[in-house]
């Protein structure tokens, strides 16, 4: 996210203009945040090609065993919703377990979600999605994935508490809600080597 536009603008009207926008915007307690459109990035750079391979190899390595459990991963297309705060979000990567509902256009239950750091979401990812994001009762991981170095920032549901992992150049990082885990190998195959 970048600084607000300079109007407001209503749930209502983001909802209704969000899916023919041809630029895609984070919605938050009435500010719209613009995050790209055709001549590139608008307010978060996350059109970079290693973004874009990040993104893919997650996904790669998630979706097959989401769909085998019954649940569903995204990219950034498909919104968070955030129940009560009038708020929407486009998570580079989100993967929700629970019922699917009647909203073909976001989900409100992740249990995982990935955000790829560059250099203008850097704060925002790492505290203000952190917040937000680590509020949500059915979220038991959040993921934030340096794209410049082999470096994720692991955030885990501990109980009530959250526990942060750092992990630089190799690891498992578990993902407890597809009783699996993802290495840096497979977030960064083709991407970043070892040696980078």
């Amino acid at each position: 996210m970048s600084e607000p536009a300079f109007k407001t603008m209503s749930l209502e009207e983001y909802l209704r203009t969000e899916e023919e926008s041809l630029v895609k915007r984070e919605y938050v307690g009435g500010f719209v945040y613009p995050i790209n459109n055709s001549d590139g990035p608008v307010a978060q750079a996350g059109s970079s090609k290693a973004h874009a391979r990040i993104i893919s190899r997650i996904l790669r390595r998630v979706e097959p065993i989401a769909e085998a459990q019954g649940c569903r991963a995204f990219s950034s297309e498909i919104k968070l919703r955030m129940e009560g705060r009038n708020s929407y979000y486009y998570p580079d990567v989100m993967v929700a377990c629970g019922p699917e509902g009647s909203d073909q256009f976001s989900e409100s239950e992740p249990c995982i979600l990935v955000e790829v750091l560059s250099k203008g979401t850097a704060h925002t990812d790492h505290n203000t999605k952190y917040g937000v994001y680590t509020s949500i009762p059915s979220l038991q991981t959040y993921l934030i994935v340096d794209q410049y170095e082999r470096r994720v920032y692991a955030y885990s549901r501990e109980g009530k508490e959250w526990v942060l992992t750092e992990y630089v150049g190799h690891g498992e990082i578990p993902l407890p809600c597809l009783s699996t885990v993802i290495t840096l190998d497979e977030i960064y195959d083709g991407v970043l080597s070892p040696q980078s």
